[in-house]
């Protein structure tokens, strides 16, 4: 099983970014996917989960910016973030889950310049 993130950059205050995440080796529509964020000196914390029926949730600080969504036929989880604030800046990280199964992607870094 494989995790691919992609998309990470540098952007200025207001801009955008879409992060996917492309999975192998799984039947990736079982999966409960997410992305997750780590802030330098700060704990991992949930930024979006979507289900495999593609019901999705937020945290506060991200609803009305960000958008999650999957590409089952394309084994692919993505993040669209548009209205990004310095606050926004972090190492991603993308999950998937299945009963007892959890895997992660490596990181992929985002920073947001005021």
């Amino acid at each position: 099983v494989q995790l691919q993130a992609s998309g990470g950059g540098a952007v200025q205050n207001g801009g955008s970014l879409r992060l996917a995440c492309a999975g192998s080796g799984m039947t990736f529509s079982l999966y409960e996917g997410g992305w997750y964020r780590q802030a330098p000196g700060k704990q991992r914390v949930l930024v979006a989960r979507i289900t495999s029926d593609g019901v999705a949730n937020y945290a506060d600080s991200v609803k009305g910016r960000f958008t999650i969504s999957r590409d089952n036929a394309k084994a692919t989880l993505y993040l669209q973030m548009n209205n990004l604030e310095p606050e926004d800046t972090a190492v991603y990280y993308c999950n998937l889950d299945w009963k007892s199964l959890s895997y992660w992607g490596r990181g992929t870094q985002v920073t947001v310049s005021s």
